[in-house]
């Protein structure tokens, strides 16, 4: 309101008169008078001297039409550069992914959307940590598991089974698991997320479930080097099939314990609390579900 107090104002000083800024705005005399008054009152001063054939400014309703003129603009060019930002495919978008993901799945899908779209920029960082995405500026994060702040958006994008495999040349050496208990004499590549160590892996469903305990000479924070050591056939690690899919079709690894499934683990799209979303940011999003929904049809 007070933005648009001082619009006016610079139009009661073009104009020479409140009546004709009053039709120029399309507002009664009573109202701008009304809030010329609140104008003043904000600023505790007087801006106008009013006679019946003049308004001559103040020092002080000088130094407001010098000021205000400059605000104004740059105040427009603002709002023009964002509402760009919102209506067109255009601007930044930070992204956060798991490590992994982030460098096959999304960087894949990051290079597709960029070759179509090249007025935007995106900048993708990788963590299977926690992330702050109000603190940190992110506009999307993919994260597994379930949300624990309330205050974002959320859109699922379904379960995701998990599986144990390994590589052929570690399985030749030291055997394979029939059971989930065989675990605890295997070599198993653990990740740590954050202070939580994840070597207590789950099997089975509802009453069924059942956890191991398991260790290994190997623990990383980081999923993409965990399955660099299993590919190498350092041990045996427990991922998300969407990671592993292509070294399963190809032979590098091989699933294990096909009959103990462990318990599907939720993917989720997690944006700001914000109500606007601009079109690039939802763009992009869209692109990703797609994208994650036709694997889940392949596997």
């Amino acid at each position: 309101m007070l933005l648009d107090n001082i619009a006016l104002f610079l139009q009661i000083v073009e104009k020479g008169s409140l009546a004709a800024a009053g039709r120029e705005a399309g507002l009664s005399a009573t109202t701008v008078s009304e809030r010329l008054a609140a104008l003043e009152a904000h600023f505790g001063v007087v801006l106008l001297n009013r006679t019946t054939r003049a308004l001559n400014l103040t020092e002080e309703g000088r130094t407001l039409v010098e000021g205000a003129k400059q605000v104004l603009g740059e105040v427009q060019d603002l709002e023009s550069r964002i509402r760009l930002g919102a209506e067109t495919l255009s601007g930044t978008i930070r992204v956060s992914a798991p490590s992994d993901l982030g460098r096959n799945l999304v960087s894949a899908e990051i290079h597709r959307f960029l070759a179509e779209h090249p007025a935007i920029a995106i900048e993708l960082l990788l963590s299977d940590g926690y992330v702050d995405v109000v603190g940190q500026g992110f506009d999307i994060a993919l994260r597994f598991g379930p949300v624990t702040d309330s205050s974002l958006r959320v859109r699922p994008l379904g379960p995701q089974q998990r599986v144990v495999c390994a590589a052929p040349g570690y399985l030749e050496v030291r055997g394979v698991p029939m059971r989930p208990e065989d675990l605890t004499s295997h070599n198993c590549l653990v990740m740590r997320f954050g202070s939580s160590l994840d070597n207590a892996w789950h099997f089975g469903v509802a009453a069924t479930q059942r956890a191991v305990t398991v260790r290994g000479d190997r623990v990383a924070n980081d999923g993409a080097l965990v399955r660099q050591w299993c590919l190498a056939g350092h041990g045996i690690m427990l991922k998300s099939a969407l990671d592993v899919a292509d070294d399963l079709r190809s032979g590098a690894l091989v699933q294990l314990l096909a009959d103990h499934a462990p318990p599907p683990t939720p993917l989720q799209m997690l944006f700001p609390p914000s109500r606007a979303q601009p079109k690039r940011v939802r763009a992009l999003a869209d692109q990703l579900a797609l994208a994650l929904q036709g694997i889940r049809a392949d596997a």
